[in-house]
């Protein structure tokens, strides 16, 4: 007994043969996949501008946490200083 690998076309062909679409189904179809694409650009449009906040933000705590380590640095330095 052998089994053949079937993708979801040769299933669909088998189940609707010649599926026949009017003028206006396939525009209608090009037109929900057109705003599928836009909303996809829309999307990784946003992306890109999280990515670029997240990297700003991280720079922004860089230098935070770096004054913060200089404040205690030398806030140590003058306790010890006084002993």
């Amino acid at each position: 007994m052998s089994v053949e690998p079937v993708t979801a076309k040769d299933y669909e062909a088998r189940i609707c043969p010649q599926l026949q679409l009017t003028k206006t189904e396939i525009e209608e179809i090009s037109e929900m996949l057109l705003y599928e694409e836009l909303s996809r650009a829309r999307i990784r449009d946003l992306e890109e501008g999280i990515r670029a906040q997240r990297a700003r933000g991280s720079a922004r705590a860089v230098r935070r946490w770096t004054r913060v380590a200089r404040w205690a640095a030398r806030r140590a330095e003058r306790y010890q200083n006084q002993d």
